[in-house]
């Protein structure tokens, strides 16, 4: 469906437009279009490359989804691939979903599939912001990347916060099967939020340093900005994921250690029967006048 669709002149708003008039839009120099669907069907998704022009495999990608993050180029216009991470309070497990940006000169064109939260807040502030948004298509794209990232943070602070959880349960001699599931659960969604934020190291590297695409040049500072977040993203995972491991061996020498203890505390035990069942196996059955004992 069609989230929005709009036009702006000079960082000022113009007002919303049809599908159709797109094209009219984007040929003009001082204008660019700002589009965003969530889960289109094909039929919409080919509306909007005819009117943006844009490339048969960059359309494919958007419609299958499931595309690794990444950054191609076509021609004079960028593709961009980002993966959103969501979880919420009342679930355990992450909700991962997929945003695809299309960058032209006088275009941006988002994707979104299987995300939860979209983008409304980031146009209502940018729309305030008219002095940046006369940067154009480029500073969309930094606010997209930027706030993609940023969501990341609020996931990675909970697993954190679970993370020191389970380890107080550890210490506290909570050391049960239970216990390492609940780490290893831990370490799969380290994972899914590795696998989501470690490729942006690539696709916000090319954007600011070595040969920027032409429609980022003048602003390589703002997305050198969002690299930078991205590296300290990608430190604290492997720092927690660390931890993690860390964890679940520490719970496992726990485990033995219990174990040891029970077989020591059972071997006391045999060692404190073992004296009288020695003496009456010697002296139980030894009896004189037990009847029969002699034949007659």
């Amino acid at each position: 469906m069609i989230v929005n669709c709009a036009v702006y002149r000079q960082g000022q708003k113009l007002g919303d437009i049809p599908i159709a008039d797109i094209s009219d839009y984007v040929v003009q120099r001082d204008c660019f279009v700002w589009v965003a669907v969530r889960d289109p069907d094909r039929e919409e998704l080919e509306a909007l490359q005819v009117e943006f022009g844009l490339h048969d495999l960059a359309v494919e990608d958007a419609h299958r989804g499931h595309q690794r993050p990444k950054i191609e180029e076509y021609g004079s216009a960028l593709f961009i691939v980002v993966r959103t991470v969501e979880l919420e309070a009342d679930e355990a497990d992450l909700h991962i979903g997929e945003v695809a940006i299309f960058v032209g000169t006088n275009y941006v064109l988002s994707v979104r599939r299987g995300t939860r939260h979209g983008f409304t807040d980031l146009r209502e502030r940018s729309e305030r912001e008219p002095e940046l948004l006369q940067h154009g298509p480029a500073y969309v794209l930094y606010a997209l990347l930027d706030t993609v990232v940023d969501r990341y943070f609020p996931v990675l602070s909970t697993l954190v916060d679970e993370a020191e959880a389970l380890e107080e349960r550890i210490f506290s001699g909570q050391t049960t099967r239970a216990q390492i599931e609940a780490l290893y659960g831990l370490k799969r969604k380290l994972a899914q939020l590795k696998n989501a934020a470690s490729p942006m190291l690539e696709v916000t590297g090319k954007l600011h340093g070595g040969r920027v695409p032409a429609q980022c040049a003048g602003l390589q500072d703002y997305f050198r900005d969002v690299h930078d977040h991205v590296v300290r993203l990608d430190q604290q995972i492997d720092d927690l994921r660390d931890m993690v491991t860390t964890a679940v061996s520490v719970n496992l020498s726990l485990i033995t250690l219990q174990e040891n203890e029970v077989t020591k505390r059972l071997a006391s035990y045999a060692a404190l029967i073992a004296v009288p069942t020695l003496i009456v196996g010697i002296y139980g059955m030894n009896f004189d006048h037990m009847p029969e004992l002699r034949c007659q």
